[in-house]
């Protein structure tokens, strides 16, 4: 284990996801999933969101659509409050949910746009 590494990806994986939810993830860590979460925060959060050469608003469109395309609900509403965090406008979000559609299929955007939708009301409140 590499604990830079893992502290890194913890740090990021707060700042893209919230706080809250991650420590939410942590403290419910038990013998049975513990070894889990580092490995999500050392590999995927501390050595590719960690990496220098795309920006966090490219990882945000990225997941979004792989997500999308996965049929990954949880995940995606996850990642859409990211996106939001790391600077996507209301009008490039819209653009990612209509290619998701295009390319995805029909049923995935409808998803997509009503898990955005959902999440833009929560914002305004």
């Amino acid at each position: 284990m590499d604990e830079q590494r893992h502290e890194t990806g913890l740090g990021i994986r707060k700042e893209v996801l919230g706080a809250e939810h991650v420590e939410r993830a942590m403290e419910s860590a038990d013998d049975f999933n513990r070894d889990f979460q580092r490995i999500v925060n050392e590999y995927c959060w501390g050595e590719v969101w960690g990496s220098p050469h795309l920006d966090r608003k490219q990882r945000s469109i990225l997941n979004l659509g792989m997500l999308a395309a996965l049929g990954r609900s949880h995940e995606f509403e996850l990642h859409f409050r990211g996106a939001i965090r790391n600077g996507l406008s209301r009008e490039e979000l819209k653009d990612v949910l209509q290619q998701i559609a295009i390319y995805c299929g029909i049923p995935a955007g409808i998803e997509s746009f009503r898990i955005a939708r959902r999440v833009l009301d929560e914002m305004k409140d």
